[in-house]
């Protein structure tokens, strides 16, 4: 399980998450729906600590963290039962997508190197690139680096795994191969955070739905409630914008 209670992040002037509270139960895919500059991104950057938040609290499983007093060991704590999917991949260009694998395992969670290899092959199959081990980034499709993305982050088994618009930076004809991916991740039980606009990705598999604009959680449900139903007018109106022939049910 994890949970995040009035965490609340600013850059100078700019208050951007304005006190969200966030809860995910292990095995759940929440989906964070927004337009830019409502804080969903920064949301998530705050949960892996790449952004530190300036007040609020963290829990992973036993784990409890205040923000504004954590140290690097609650840090490493954090980040040992996270993961994070990028939009851009993230990926080291001088490393074969076998080697971007093992990176992690290797060097954060010091991992035998033997073993590394072994989880990360896995891994690389599990996201459908058995004939790709030894290629580099530059020989792959943005579709196939994002899927090495992936793969880098299920082979450090985290708790949760959290994924920023990972389709965003795709062609549109790559962007089936990685929801594909995703979904099959999500069946199997990963508890994932994700931002996204795949509307349909969200539908079919999202356990709850959250709405914010503003810096603030407007509105959440299920895909039905938040789809077919939703209360708010900025939601609705959010839906009208972004999807083509949206009708909300009264």
């Amino acid at each position: 399980m994890i949970e995040i209670k009035a965490i609340h992040k600013a850059f100078g002037k700019n208050e951007v998450l304005k006190g969200v509270d966030v809860k995910v139960n292990k095995g759940e895919v929440v989906v964070i729906l927004g337009p830019s500059g409502s804080g969903k991104t920064t949301l998530l950057r705050c949960i892996n600590f790449l952004e530190k938040a300036d007040d609020g609290e963290l829990t992973i499983g036993e784990t409890n963290i205040k923000f504004k007093h954590a140290a690097k060991k609650d840090i490493l704590k954090v980040r040992r039962q996270t993961a994070m999917v990028f939009q851009t991949y993230n990926l080291f260009n001088n490393k074969t997508a076998l080697e971007n694998v093992m990176e992690g395992l290797i060097t954060a969670r010091n991992v035998p190197r033997n073993e590394a290899e072994k989880l990360s092959l896995k891994m690389l199959d599990k996201v459908g690139l058995s004939d790709k081990y030894n290629a580099y980034p530059n020989q792959l499709s943005g579709g196939q680096q994002q899927r090495v993305g992936i793969a880098r982050a299920l082979a450090l088994n985290p708790e949760v795994i959290l994924f920023d618009e990972p389709t965003s930076a795709l062609d549109p004809e790559l962007v089936g191969e990685v929801l594909t991916v995703m979904k099959n991740v999500a069946k199997e039980g990963m508890t994932m955070i994700v931002v996204t606009h795949e509307m349909s990705f969200a539908n079919e598999i999202a356990s709850r739905v959250i709405f914010m604009d503003g810096g603030v959680v407007v509105e959440e449900g299920t895909p039905h409630e938040i789809f077919n139903h939703p209360k708010e007018e900025r939601t609705k109106l959010f839906l009208r914008r972004i999807v083509p022939d949206w009708n909300y049910v009264i």
